[in-house]
């Protein structure tokens, strides 16, 4: 019997702390069977010439959620994100920094959990928590016109 293929929801994680990204992951990890039958496909970038040669030179790549810092670890912005090739419903801001997030806001990014340094892992929920809000309602669209 042929296998089935997965469900897969793309997440892009735009963040330079590996820290912040074990926490989110560890979220992340314990937010997913909640979407079943969904797995998440998850992409890890920490430069922002990362997101300029692997994702705004590629506008074929489709993400269903994107969790965007601002700095990244070459002392430059993932800000430098093509915001165009994506709806600013399905990005969420989540610099430390509030006047990161605002800007974020500025340009439309519809949603924003601060970093908190002080509480990295109710912090990491709460991005997860987001990230289960977003992708609940694209499961349940696909599910009704399934």
């Amino acid at each position: 019997m042929p296998k089935l293929t997965p469900k897969l929801f793309s997440v892009l994680l735009l963040e330079d702390d590996l820290e912040v990204c074990s926490k989110i992951l560890l979220a992340l990890h314990r937010m997913e069977p909640h979407l079943a039958p969904f797995d998440l496909d998850l992409t890890l970038l920490s430069t922002g010439q990362s997101v300029e040669q692997l994702i705004n030179a590629h506008p074929e790549r489709q993400f269903d959620v994107i969790l965007l810092d601002r700095d990244c670890k070459m002392n430059a912005s993932f800000h430098v994100l093509d915001f165009d090739q994506f709806s600013p419903d399905n990005i969420i801001s989540i610099s430390s920094t509030p006047m990161w997030n605002q800007q974020a806001d500025n340009i439309g990014i519809a949603h924003c959990v601060p970093k908190s340094f002080n509480d990295l892992a109710g912090f990491a929920e709460r991005a997860a928590e987001k990230v289960f809000e977003i992708l609940s309602e694209k499961r349940r669209i696909v599910i009704t016109t399934l």
